[in-house]
Parts: C-alpha cells; structure tokens; sequence
C-alpha cells in the first residue's frame, strides 16, 4: 500500500492526516503498523492542541480518587456547562494517598509514589510504569518531566539531593538520573557536575516548566544574592543554568512558579496578606512575569497583575487565549474561573464540589501519540543502567 513510497513522502502524508485516522491504519497489515510505528518514533513532537479544552485534575479526598475531566471555554451560559464537560476514565489507583504529579508535557503525563513512576496518555489511553531508578536512600528529591527537542524524546528527570547541607559551600552535589522515553531506562548522568553552589530548588509544591529542551524550577540562592532565582536543566547537553529575577523583586523563598505563556518562560508571582501552609493561604494578588528575550534579565517584563482579592485561590495555567485558569476554595468547596486579564472579565467554569474536593491541575489538551507504540502497563525490560544508593 505505502511500500513504494519513500519514507520522507509518507511522513508528509502521516503528518497532515488526523491522529485518530493513524491509529486506525496501524490495524490495516503488519506493513502499515511498521511505517505508523516507525513515524511516531522520528515524530513525538506530533501533537494536536485543541485551544477550546482544557484538561482538569482534582482529587476526591474521601475516596482517595483522583478524576480528570475535558472542559470547553466557549460556553458564557454556566446552565449548559454540565454539557460541556467529558469525563476522561483514569486506569490506576494510587497505593496510598493520590499521586503526585510530576507534570505534563504534550499530552503526556507523568506521576509519582514511592519510586513508582507511570507515564500517561489520556489520548490514546495508555500508560507504562516505568522501571526502579537508579539513585534509591532516603534524600530530598525534585522531579521534572520535559521534552529534549535535540534527541526528540520525552524526559523524566529525578535530582537527588545528597545528605549534606547544599548550602554549605562543599556541599556535595545532588545526583541527577533521567529516565529516557526511547531508550525505555534510566541513566545516572553527569548533570551534578554543573549544579552550581549555594542552589536549592523552592519547596512550595509546583511543577517545573518544560520549554525548548529544558526543565525550569523555582530556586533560592543562598550566596551573596540572597534572592529567588530560575534554575534550568537542559535536557540535550544536561548542563544546569541558572537565570536571574529582576533585581530587588524576589526576595529569598518567594512564592513563585514557573510556567510558559505565549510560548516564553514565565513566572506566577503570589502576594499574600499573611503565610500559610503552601499556596492555600491568604492571596492578596498574582503577578505574571515574561522573559522577553530568553537568556536576558534586563528582558522580564511585568506582563500582568490581578488582584481578584480572593482568600484562597491559586493559578493553575493558561488557555491557549491568553486567560487566566484560576482555582478559588469556598466554604463548602472549590470553583474554577477563566480570568481575562485584558477585559479584567471572571468566567465561572462551575466545577462546584463538596470540600472532599480540591482542583490541583489544569492544562490546555492535547492530543499526542506518545506510547502507542508499547503496550499497557510494561516495565522495560532494558537493562537498568548505573545502579547506585545515594550515601
């Protein structure tokens, strides 16, 4: 059927077809399931965003279960919504409390417990648990998943602190493993050697932000800049890089998160009234920060500031248009609004829940073929490479 053509030619022709229409070719003969294979591999940037969804995670504090629903943003008449809601079937069930989720990237998702790590595709629902890292003790560890556009794979990356103080200036460096998507297997990497001194990655519970083949968390430098900082690892050459803040805006522990707006790194900047227990506290307003120009410090750039003067609330992303995904918790549960920060205009998404209920995700949906090619639930069977215990 394709045989004839040149590869090259039939990338052109998979690329313009739709996902759903590959997937069912791969049922055609064992020919067409090798070449749709074979593309999906050469192209996991492969992706379909759909700018009107909008993927949601909240978790069920009573059942310990965690639910995602598809929501549309084009309905302003809130007695239709329950119309515009999809429920997405989630396959695992945590062993102890809920996963935490490391992130997503395309599509693809990536959770965690207990050194159990599963990448998801609700697309095309599938998933894998992957196999044990590499590093195993008792240590502080920071998890990212990303993209290398370099090697076109997706990512885990898993930084492991060892047990010495990383302030001190001999701290030892934190062991750094990444777990390869196309390899199938987890590799000890030289990324430590770069860390740079006097680092530590924020706690406040965010996920890094994936952009052009690297990783970015919110950090503090505990040298002579005393200040909140960016801390990147890219994941083709797994070099670490730090990138400052405007000078004087962002003291030391400031509640920031990375994330990407209009294509460009960017920063969720909170202002509380008072502290609390992580970003659950008293938010007087949110402040959202671009860097221009990658690489510059003199390019951040105030994008926007809201100051919706909700008690508790947080920012869980962006549409695709621009607006504002915003999470607010109530007397008896929480609701989700679209804000626009040009007209200033609150859009109730509904979503009101009993105080079981906690929204902690959302994203902009894509569809993405990532892991069509393995089969449900499989540990790679690849060796695992640089076993070691972190001392």
């Amino acid at each position: 059927m394709f045989e004839c053509l040149p590869f090259e030619v039939l990338l052109e022709i998979f690329h313009r077809l739709p996902l759903k229409s590959l997937i069912q070719f791969r049922c055609v003969s064992k020919s067409c399931n090798s070449l749709i294979t074979a593309f999906i591999d050469s192209s996991l940037t492969r992706s379909h965003s759909d700018s009107n969804k909008l993927i949601v995670r909240y978790l069920d504090v009573k059942t310990h279960v965690e639910r995602y629903k598809l929501i549309h943003e084009d309905s302003d008449n809130n007695d239709s919504l329950s119309e515009q809601i999809q429920d997405l079937e989630f396959p695992l069930r945590s062993r102890c409390d809920y996963f935490q989720l490391v992130g997503s990237v395309n599509g693809l998702f990536c959770l965690y417990e207990e050194n159990r790590f599963i990448l998801w595709n609700p697309y095309i629902r599938k998933y894998i648990t992957l196999p044990n890292p590499s590093v195993t003790g008792l240590f502080p560890c920071y998890l990212a998943l990303g993209f290398d556009s370099r090697n076109n794979d997706y990512k885990v990356v898993r930084i492991a602190y060892q047990l010495v103080k990383i302030r001190s200036l001999g701290a030892k460096p934190p062991l750094v493993e990444v777990y390869s998507v196309r390899e199938g297997s987890w590799r000890i990497t030289s990324g430590g050697d770069s860390y740079p001194p006097k680092i530590t990655i924020s706690n406040w519970p965010h996920q890094a932000a994936s952009l052009n083949g690297a990783v970015y968390f919110p950090a503090n430098d505990w040298g002579e800049a005393q200040s909140s900082v960016v801390l990147s690892f890219d994941l083709g050459d797994e070099v670490f890089r730090v990138i400052s803040l405007p000078n004087g805006k962002f003291k030391l522990d400031a509640r920031i998160g990375t994330s990407v707006f209009k294509g460009l790194l960017s920063l969720i900047c909170y202002e509380h009234r008072h502290m609390g227990e992580y970003y659950m506290c008293s938010v007087k307003s949110c402040s959202v920060w671009v860097m221009k120009e990658y690489g510059v410090v003199d390019s951040w750039t105030k994008q926007f500031t809201i100051d919706l003067d909700m008690q508790y609330w947080k920012v869980l992303g962006f549409w695709k248009n621009d607006h504002m995904l915003v999470q607010k918790m109530q007397l008896h549960g929480s609701m989700l609004f679209s804000y626009d920060p040009e007209s200033q205009q609150v859009n109730n998404l509904g979503f009101y829940r009993s105080t079981c209920y906690s929204y902690s995700y959302a994203d902009n949906y894509v569809e993405n073929l990532v892991l069509l090619d393995k089969p449900n639930d499989v540990i790679s069977k690849k060796k695992v490479s640089n076993k070691r215990k972190c001392r």
